[in-house]
């Protein structure tokens, strides 16, 4: 049985006609009377009970009548939230963002999108770099802004912001007249760096034990406003993205370029390489792009 079935059956007993549900269904009149003849064979049963000119439902035909009305409201439910879903009217996005990537790049970009795409909804999470690479990685998000370079045999990328670190310290810092420093230079220094969820917290200590040292660390956060905070307090030093280091209050906090190494950071927007992806992923990531590259 099909649900073409139960579409013909309720015509006929509709219009109370074999001829005028055909020609509702836009189909031929035969054509009705052998798909009703199949079912019946299939089913080994009669539907409608011939009485000269008058249609009857015998009573397994009332049975399927009666569960008819009910499957066809559900189907035609699901058939119109499958053309919302591939039309783009409705759908959900789970995303994770960086606090530092959410904050400065995507207000923009999420009102663009929403004023695009009113159904679509878009759940976000902000966590460090990492959590958010294990949780795309393990498919609890669909997709996420990461810190490169990532495992490009897992996921697809493409990026989104290219910028170096600099090293922040309060403006009485012995450093803070300096054009740009060495990180050789802070191996005596008190560091805050973002918590262990964070790829920069790794990054920043695998470049100093590169060079021979391993940093103090004095204080660890998740939010950049306030590692700034702590650094205005004069409790450390810290590294941040250039373009942060614009916004913050130049009477508290210096910020003097990084050399010998510089520390790339570089954000990408990744996803799984396997597994379903959603059409509105697929336009998220399509739209996002699109806005980046126009960007730069």
């Amino acid at each position: 049985m099909e649900i073409r079935h139960l579409k013909y059956i309720s015509e006929i007993v509709r219009h109370n006609s074999f001829t005028k549900a055909a020609e509702a269904l836009h189909i031929t009149q035969p054509t009705i009377s052998k798909m009703i003849k199949n079912l019946e064979n299939e089913l080994n049963i009669e539907v409608f009970a011939r009485d000269g000119k008058q249609i009857k439902l015998t009573n397994a035909g009332e049975a399927i009548l009666n569960h008819a009305g009910p499957i066809l409201q559900l189907y035609d439910g699901l058939m119109t939230e499958i053309n919302d879903l591939t039309y783009l009217n409705k759908g959900s996005i789970r995303m994770g963002l960086p606090p530092m990537a959410g904050s400065r790049f995507f207000p923009e970009v999420l009102k663009r999108f929403q004023e695009q795409y009113p159904g679509i909804t878009i759940k976000m999470v902000e966590d460090g770099a990492r959590k958010i690479e294990e949780s795309i990685a393990d498919g609890t998000l669909d997709v996420g802004v990461l810190l490169g370079p990532v495992d490009q045999a897992e996921f697809d990328t493409y990026p989104l912001i290219e910028d170096r670190l600099k090293v922040i310290m309060h403006p009485t810092h012995k450093l803070a007249q300096r054009p740009q420093v060495e990180l050789t230079d802070l191996a005596e220094e008190r560091f805050i760096l973002f918590s262990r969820d964070f790829a920069l917290h790794d990054r920043i200590i695998s470049e100093c034990r590169a060079i021979g040292y391993t940093p103090y660390i004095v204080y660890e956060s998740s939010q950049w406003d306030f590692i700034g905070e702590m650094v205005s307090a004069d409790l450390g030093i810290a590294m941040l993205p250039d373009i942060i280091c614009r916004v913050l209050n130049p009477n508290k906090i210096k910020a003097v370029s990084l050399i010998n190494p510089t520390i790339p950071w570089e954000l990408v927007m990744a996803w799984r390489k396997e597994g379903y992806m959603s059409l509105a992923t697929r336009e998220w990531i399509s739209f996002t792009k699109q806005i980046f590259n126009e960007q730069t």
